[in-house]
């Protein structure tokens, strides 16, 4: 079996640590330090103290659902993030960030028939990246049927943006998980789910099998015969920060409403689709 890399280690203690419920006044003060430290916005959650663990108030649900576009066009955010960077695809290239390119066919792995990745090719791609402060679960940004999804073990190196300049292929070396899904009017497009360091799991609530920095060789593969998801349904959370790739095919878009240096929040209009 191939050794693991050392992020994994350190994601898995940090998951540890994330995960352990202290007594009460303890993890009060190790909550409360956490939301200080990082500057949280609580105003639509629960108080700090209520979560019984680092990783529930890292994994934490919004009190009430946010309101956005029920219209077939309007594509949302999945998540609240920073755009890292966006834009057109060029073949299979996409950008990592400004002046650090990668291939979306090694993005995407091994198991997709080079047919099945030509299909967002020179379409378009948006990154978002998840800091340590933000809301932490991701949800669906348009009615889809999800075709397939593919566990891709790998390393866990940081994603914020000074990583981001410094190591090429970073997306590409890192565990993800990569889902194939079909808009209404038969669209294709990928939503990658990117792990980083200290994110010792990437849960997908629609398939439990998928474990992720776990004793997994190779790549894991499930697909899905009749699995509709709505728009603004919670299919998972990153436990800590991190970054999820969307590619879509060439005119699945009409207009891409971002920009790269936004700020977005999940329910946002960011796209609109052509129906």
């Amino acid at each position: 079996m191939e050794k693991r890399h050392i992020t994994s280690a350190i994601s898995q203690i940090f998951g540890k640590f994330a995960s352990k419920e202290f007594p009460a006044w303890f993890q009060n003060i190790v909550n409360q330090s956490y939301v200080s430290l990082m500057g949280l916005d609580m105003s639509e959650f629960h108080a700090p103290s209520t979560y019984k663990s680092l990783n529930a108030l890292f994994t934490r649900h919004l009190r009430e659902m946010r309101n956005f576009s029920l219209g077939a066009e309007d594509f949302i955010s999945p998540c609240d993030s920073l755009i890292s960077e966006c834009g057109k695809l060029v073949d299979d290239y996409a950008l990592q960030i400004k002046g650090m390119r990668y291939k979306t066919d090694e993005l995407l792995g091994e198991n997709f028939t080079q047919e099945e990745k030509a299909e967002v090719h020179d379409g378009d791609f948006i990154n978002f990246y998840l800091s340590p402060k933000d809301y932490h679960r991701y949800h669906i940004p348009t009615n889809l049927k999800v075709l397939k999804a593919v566990h891709i073990p790998g390393k866990f190196y940081p994603v914020n943006l000074p990583s981001l300049k410094k190591r090429l292929n970073l997306f590409i070396e890192n565990e993800r998980v990569v889902l194939q899904c079909e808009t209404m009017n038969g669209k294709k497009f990928y939503m990658v789910l990117v792990s980083a360091l200290n994110v010792g799991v990437m849960k997908v609530s629609f398939e439990l099998r998928i474990q992720t920095n776990a004793d997994v060789v190779g790549e894991q593969v499930y697909e899905f015969d009749n699995l509709y998801l709505d728009k603004g349904d919670d299919f998972g959370c990153f436990e800590m920060g991190s970054t999820i790739v969307i590619l879509s095919e060439k005119g699945m878009f009409e207009e891409v409403l971002v920009k790269t240096g936004d700020q977005v929040k999940f329910g946002q209009t960011i796209a609109k689709l052509n129906v």
